[in-house]
């Protein structure tokens, strides 16, 4: 087998072939003055099991760099290709929520199947059923294996787990299961994306530490408003932690400026900026077991709190 990455992944690539025990593949990106890009491999592929790391995030060329990678493994005679996305770009549009708009996680998981990809290994869907848009392989990964053990290491008092929204209350009763506590939903209204229009809170969360869970941040809005609600209803302290920390716009000022005590995400995207309230865990360990699993092909179900 070989590890390879792309540009965007590159710091999250190193650490998993680290803790696999292997060196990352040499690829060289050739660039044109237009734009253009090649990727190369610089070392032979032919009837290997080729993991190709990259999260696919705006701007789109890095989607782009993913595919020209996979297309140039199969096109060098590669055994299996397996792409590694710890974040899946485009995953909120993974329905028709209004007319005439595109599904566009449908989109992308064809263009990665197309291109040649015989598995995927991700991390945290925004939607579970995103896995049915592929017709190959998923292993859907949860950063719950590392955030469990971390909200207990917390050793908090009255603790209860919040969903920003209605749709993520699934995930906040997984660990609200596993922690044996309570949970509370945030109920809201957008005006349009990135917009809220109200908000309120569905639960009891006087006197409570509470931890807000999602699978991603993107402005910060959602959570930092949920956050400044939860202390004046007469929350102790207010936690967030979320897989992919996207953190655009005026994200970082937004969680600077809440009454967040504490952000906690992974390195499934490279942060931009660094900021004190931002709490980083490691996922390259999970990745990597997973990869030697599905090597050696053992099962990876027992890896997971899901």
């Amino acid at each position: 087998m070989k590890i390879f990455a792309g540009r965007h992944s590159k710091e999250l690539a190193n650490k998993i072939a680290n803790s696999y025990g292997t060196e990352l593949g040499k690829v060289v990106i050739s660039s044109f003055s237009d734009g253009e890009f090649q990727p190369s491999f610089e070392e032979t592929v032919r009837g290997k099991k080729v993991f190709i790391i990259q999260s696919t995030p705006p701007p789109f060329d890095i989607l782009l760099e993913l595919l020209l990678m996979i297309d140039a493994a199969k096109r060098a005679s590669a055994k299996q290709i397996i792409a590694v996305v710890p974040y899946f770009g485009m995953a909120r549009q993974d329905r028709k929520d209004k007319p005439r708009v595109p599904i566009g996680a449908k989109l992308i998981a064809n263009l990665i199947s197309s291109a040649g990809a015989t598995r995927i290994m991700t991390m945290d869907l925004h939607a579970d059923q995103i896995q049915g848009f592929f017709e190959v392989p998923v292993d859907h990964l949860f950063a719950s294996t590392i955030f469990i053990p971390y909200i207990k290491s917390l050793k908090l008092d009255n603790l209860v787990i919040a969903s920003p929204d209605i749709g993520g209350s699934k995930r906040a009763n997984v660990y609200a299961k596993h922690l044996n506590c309570e949970m509370v939903i945030c109920y809201k209204k957008r005006k349009k994306a990135n917009v809220i229009d109200s908000m309120k809170i569905i639960g009891d969360i006087k006197n409570k530490n509470v931890i807000l869970i999602d699978d991603m941040m993107d402005t910060g809005g959602t959570i930092c408003k949920a956050s400044e609600m939860m202390i004046g209803s007469g929350a102790k302290s207010v936690r967030a932690i979320c897989t992919h920390a996207i953190l655009s716009g005026n994200a970082h000022e937004n969680i600077a400026n809440s009454s967040l005590n504490e952000l906690v995400v992974t390195n499934s995207l490279p942060l931009q900026k660094i900021n004190k309230k931002i709490k980083v865990l490691d996922v390259s360990n999970l990745f990597a077991q997973t990869i030697k699993n599905v090597c050696t092909n053992e099962s990876i179900s027992s890896q997971f709190i899901v």
